[in-house]
């Protein structure tokens, strides 16, 4: 192999790792500013939306055993106020968390733990 067969061998594998390199950068900033789209929220927009959730009855705070079906009720109401749609929970559906199944065959405790 000759030295000037070499030094191109060089050079190419350098423009493919260039290629590559740029690529993946490219692509990444690509999906960065797919996520910026959408503007950010401000804080005066945040205030409004929260003070239209008080208006419907929402009341928030620190232990509130109700959390997902309340701002769930409340966002609804507004949305009904404003003739619009509102954005953040979801207004359907249920939770059951910390519920007990039903259907299924229940082993006395002795069992559970029996090897």
């Amino acid at each position: 192999m000759s030295a000037r067969h070499a030094q191109k061998e060089v050079v190419v594998k350098s423009v493919i790792l260039a290629v590559t390199a740029t690529s993946a950068i490219a692509a990444s900033l690509a999906v960065f500013a797919q996520s910026d789209a959408q503007s950010p929220v401000t804080r005066a927009q945040v205030r409004a939306e929260l003070q239209q959730l008080e208006q419907a009855g929402y009341r928030p705070s620190g232990e509130d055993p109700n959390y997902p079906q309340d701002i769930q009720a409340a966002e609804a109401r507004a949305a009904a106020r404003n003739g619009s749609t509102a954005y953040g929970g979801v207004l359907s559906g249920s939770s059951a968390s910390g519920s007990s199944t039903t259907g299924l065959p229940s082993a006395p405790a002795s069992q559970v733990y029996d090897y």
